[in-house]
């Protein structure tokens, strides 16, 4: 005969519907979110570049909103300089440099919180065995109040599974703020990245301007010693007063100490290069390379462009995306709050009879506390953490703009240090000329005893300022050339890169553009891997 059991009035088929129904109902309520639905900020973006050369019509590109691509790859952009020795520098900087290991594992810290955040979505189970000493009270078990309950040992060993439900978005809201918090750890490990490689550059080219002031001093120090064997030579046949050797000696001396001035900030900025290479500056020497005119020229692409290509700009829009998030997490507070548990397992008085059958057991509910929490009163603590979640977002939002126009800023300002260098370097190139016939003509006319030695020494020491000012004129040319790249995000994609003197295009990055995930990941895995080989 077939029988059916019932439990609370309802039959197979009633428990089956209600389960159906409790699971729908939690289904409904988890799809309830109350996060914000998020938005990334309008932000004004020019249609060109102030400072940027005017181009024709149809190279000049439109305007189009900005679509984030921080992820793509860059490419080896300084390789724009044909420098060996500076691509060597560079790669040696990205395989050593502690600063950007410490990135890559803030990047690594990050993944692993937003692994922990979506664990959440998944029950937790775990296994015990234990024994347990206990004495029950008579009322427990139903005895009178004076009978002796002696005192037993229970054995268990069960299996617990714990679940909670996520209502109104708690759990997802915790899992997107996760998220861009691993995805802003990428985008500022692409910053650090971005800015060793123009410090490297920056700091490769301005070392090499020092070495042509070197040159230059060496050279001004043997012509004043040239010069001072003339002044002796004459001042023994009675030509001249001993007033001219005087000086003479004065600016040979001078000219060797600002040598000596110029050779100690040469030192600093070798030992500063070899701290951004991962050495200690003893066991770091680089060859004395005066400085060859940069001629490359960096285009300057359109504005929204450049909202696509900045890792400090990714990194603060995935802020605003974070706090947008924590916003929804902050209102989840106000609702109820379910944890489901279980537990099934085996229990007995004695370890022989532990895993009969009969010595089964289970519990389907909350271990202590309650299983569905309803938030009534805090004093007002939730309302603060919503207002404070708020304004966090509304100050992520500033914080964005601002570094939106930041960037506006620095690339206008570099084009412009571009644009007038040009005509300062023209015009200091015929001041160097100019410079260097007033002094040939000033030396004949010495000898000659037309003019005092006085007009030698001025004529001099203007040919050594114009060379001087001409060499550090070259150093801020490739110095800004490189903040411009920093400053548009370090690559071109298929723009491509002029010449000064031929306007040949070359293609600085062809590479093709990857996923953020694929491209931050193996940089970071490639600096890791370099940096943990000795852990």
């Amino acid at each position: 005969m077939e029988r059916n059991v019932f439990f609370g009035g309802l039959g197979p088929l009633g428990r089956l519907s209600r389960a159906a129904g409790s699971a729908l109902l939690l289904a409904l309520l988890a799809a309830c979110s109350v996060e914000p639905p998020y938005h990334r900020p309008d932000v004004a973006a020019p249609a060109a570049f102030k400072e940027a050369p005017a181009l024709p019509a149809s190279e000049a590109g439109t305007w189009k909103p900005a679509q984030p691509a921080d992820d793509a790859h860059r490419g080896e952009w300084w390789t724009v300089f044909g420098d060996t020795t500076l691509d060597s520098l560079e790669q040696q900087a990205a395989d050593a440099n502690q600063n950007l290991k410490a990135a890559a594992a803030r990047v690594q810290e990050a993944r692993a919180v937003t692994r922990a955040a979506r664990s959440q979505w998944f029950p937790s189970i775990d296994a015990g065995f234990s024994p347990t000493r206990e004495r029950l009270a008579p009322v427990t078990l139903e005895e009178p109040q004076n009978a002796n309950v002696p005192t037993q040992t229970v054995w268990t060993a069960q299996a617990t599974v714990s679940y909670e439900a996520d209502l109104f978005g708690r759990v997802s809201s915790n899992v997107n703020a996760a998220t861009a918090d691993a995805q802003q750890s990428e985008a500022l490990f692409r910053s650090v990245q971005l800015a060793l490689q123009a410090d490297v550059a920056q700091n490769y080219f301005q070392l090499r301007e020092l070495d042509t002031e070197v040159q230059l001093y060496r050279k001004t120090v043997s012509l004043r010693e040239d010069t001072l064997k003339l002044v002796e030579r004459r001042f023994k046949e009675g030509d001249i007063s001993e007033l001219d050797v005087a000086q003479a000696r004065n600016e040979l001396s001078t000219a060797r100490a600002d040598a000596v001035g110029v050779a100690r900030t040469r030192a600093a900025s070798e030992h500063g290069l070899a701290i951004l290479l991962g050495k200690a500056p003893a066991n770091f020497t680089f060859p004395e390379t005066p400085l060859d005119p940069v001629t490359v020229r960096i285009p300057a692409g359109l504005p929204s462009a450049l909202l696509e290509r900045r890792p400090d700009i990714a990194a603060a829009e995935r802020a605003m995306a974070a706090a947008n998030a924590r916003v929804g997490l902050a209102k989840s507070a106000f609702f109820p709050k379910l944890d489901i548990t279980g537990a099934a397992g085996f229990e007995s008085a004695t370890l022989g009879d532990l895993f009969m059958w009969s010595s089964r057991t289970f519990l389907l509910g909350p271990l202590s506390g309650t299983a569905l929490t309803l938030p009534i009163f805090d004093g007002g603590r939730r309302k603060a953490d919503l207002a404070q979640a708020r304004g966090k977002y509304d100050e992520d939002v500033a914080q964005y703009r601002q570094q939106v126009l930041v960037a506006f800023r620095e690339v206008e300002d570099n084009l412009s240090d571009l644009r007038l260098l040009d005509d300062q370097m023209h015009s200091q190139s015929d001041a160097v000329n100019a410079s260097e016939r007033a002094s040939h003509l000033s030396d004949v006319q010495y000898q000659e005893g037309q003019v005092s030695y006085l007009n030698v020494i001025d004529a001099q020491r203007s040919v050594l300022d114009s060379e001087l000012q001409a060499s550090r004129l070259q150093g801020v040319q490739a110095v800004s050339t490189v903040n411009l790249i920093r400053a548009l995000g370090g690559g071109w994609g298929d723009v491509q890169v002029g010449d000064a003197k031929t306007q040949d295009a070359a293609k600085v990055s062809s590479a093709a553009p990857a996923s953020a995930s694929a491209v931050a990941a193996a940089t970071v895995a490639a600096v890791e891997q370099k940096g943990t080989t000795n852990r």
